[in-house]
């Protein structure tokens, strides 16, 4: 199998809630749009991949066991960003045993996103 491109479909139960975290209190930008209205879909770009947002899942639909990990350049400013946007902080950054300096938020449906920072001297910044 020859993979071309690729994205994360997400079905939230309130999609205008989730367009507005993922685009005005994370934002993302918008890679593009299709459909109208509240039904519309919206692909968000995120660094090396992309975030469909479309359709409507019940309110009681259980959601996946699903994760987002977001990197980023600078955890604990991206941290004072989201605080002053509203985004509640699941748990505050921390450098985790394995080097990485990790914050956990979720979306308006309780997916988890773990921001990540990759400090300068840690494997992952070097290919073998």
């Amino acid at each position: 199998m020859h993979v071309l491109s690729s994205r994360i479909l997400l079905r939230p139960s309130d999609p205008e809630a989730s367009r507005r975290f993922y685009g005005e209190l994370l934002g993302l930008t918008v890679y593009r749009e299709f459909g109208t209205g509240s039904d519309r879909g919206t692909v968000y770009f995120l660094g090396g991949g992309f975030l469909e947002v479309s359709g409507r899942a019940a309110p009681a639909e259980p959601q996946p066991r699903l994760r987002l990990w977001l990197q980023v350049a600078d955890v604990r400013a991206a941290h004072r960003e989201l605080l002053d946007q509203g985004v509640d902080i699941v748990r505050e950054p921390v450098t985790e045993p394995w080097g990485l300096v990790e914050m956990w938020i979720a979306d308006p449906d309780g997916v988890e996103i773990v921001v990540v920072e990759v400090p300068e001297d840690h494997p992952l910044r070097y290919r073998p």
